[in-house]
């Protein structure tokens, strides 16, 4: 893992970057938070993710959707959008997958909140959803709907 504190030479924003080859070997790149003093949410939805059954070696599908408090720190949408491509080549249980990637994050941006919905489309006949958050989100904060339909043939 490659995670570092960032500075403008070290971002991939901006600059041609290589698809990474694994999750483990991705970057994923924070910068600083303009409003740390104000309680928001960042949402990124990846509805085309896609990952490997670790058995079958067959491909998986999902949308996830990260909801997320910053602290000091936001994540940069491009090594965001590589990092989450890694898994394209991945094996891993969906619920290995969905709550490493929060775990990832939440340890990369130190947010005072963090959750992450996958949704998962189904294989041998049943749909999992996998959940995951770092504790519970503060009173302040408004927390909508992920907005992701409980599984009836999406």
């Amino acid at each position: 893992m490659t995670d570092q504190p960032m500075t403008d030479e070290t971002l991939q924003l901006g600059r041609s970057a290589a698809l990474p080859r694994s999750p483990e070997e991705a970057q994923l790149d924070r910068v600083p938070n303009p409003h740390p003093d104000t309680d928001y949410l960042a949402r990124f939805t990846a509805p085309e993710f896609t990952s490997l059954c670790p058995v079958t070696g067959q491909p998986d599908f999902a949308i996830l959707v990260i909801d997320y408090l910053p602290d000091r720190w936001l994540v940069e949408s491009k090594s965001l959008k590589l990092y989450l491509h890694s898994f394209r080549d991945h094996g891993a249980f969906h619920e290995d997958c969905t709550v490493a990637i929060g775990k990832r994050l939440a340890g990369l941006l130190e947010p005072r909140f963090l959750r992450i919905g996958g949704y998962w489309y189904p294989r041998g006949g049943i749909p999992i959803d996998v959940f995951w958050q770092t504790g519970a989100p503060p009173a302040s904060l408004w927390l909508p709907d992920q907005g992701v339909p409980p599984y009836r043939a999406r």
